[in-house]
């Protein structure tokens, strides 16, 4: 399924990250008129996960979550996990299991006192990037063990500490321009599965000629 195209204009994003100084900015720079459309009424609001978001979300095994520390500075970090660790629980709702890493708790840290959130997940072979805004909330293990025990992929070898969980704010298709097309080795092994049969059918049929060319010299 496609994701929505940029002739479908998303007011809730627009709302959030065009502030004054954007605004003024793009007045600047000579854009203001491009944008303003991302703000009428007649905008669509773009702030639920619709079939193409979802479908998105399900195959990440990673995303960029972005949060601010009470000083105002921002941190970034990547968060990884098996495939589709990231659910999606409902139209308005994500949530992931939050698994123990170097235990400097800063997202945690940032987020039990500001819980604005935005993420950005990222397709290399395709091009293309999901950037959500949303409230986050912790649920340490304690106060919620199943829905842990449902974010959780037992097969996947890390404790989990905690839930986060994202009310959806806003959604926007990103560009593809300047997104780099890389491949994981799981991505590019059906294009090199056959290329090492034929090496190693090579291999072989270069082996038995050796073979019977040190037969016939003999």
């Amino acid at each position: 399924m496609q994701p929505r195209t940029e002739t479908v204009m998303a007011r809730a994003f627009a709302e959030i990250t065009f502030t004054p100084a954007v605004l003024a900015e793009q007045e600047r720079q000579g854009t203001a008129g491009n944008y303003a459309r991302f703000l009428s009424p007649e905008a669509a609001p773009a702030d639920a996960i619709g079939p193409a978001e979802a479908d998105f979300i399900a195959r990440r095994d990673g995303f960029f979550q972005a949060t601010v520390g009470e000083n105002g500075w921002p941190y970034v970090q990547f968060r990884g996990g098996p495939e589709g660790f990231l659910k999606v629980l409902d139209e308005k709702t994500l949530a992931y299991a939050d698994f123990r890493g170097n235990r400097q708790y800063m997202s945690v840290g940032n987020l039990r006192a500001d819980g604005r959130v935005s993420l950005i997940l990222v397709d290399y072979p395709n091009r293309r990037r999901l950037k959500v805004w949303g409230e986050a909330r912790i649920v340490d293990i304690e106060e919620d063990p199943e829905l842990i025990a449902g974010l959780h992929d037992r097969s996947y070898r890390a404790k989990p500490e905690r839930a986060i969980v994202i009310t959806v704010a806003a959604l926007d298709w990103n560009c593809p321009q300047h997104l780099p097309q890389r491949f994981t080795l799981e991505e590019l092994e059906p294009a090199l599965a056959p290329l090492r049969a034929e090496l190693e059918r090579l291999r072989a049929e270069n082996a038995e000629l050796r073979r019977d060319a040190a037969a016939g010299a003999g």
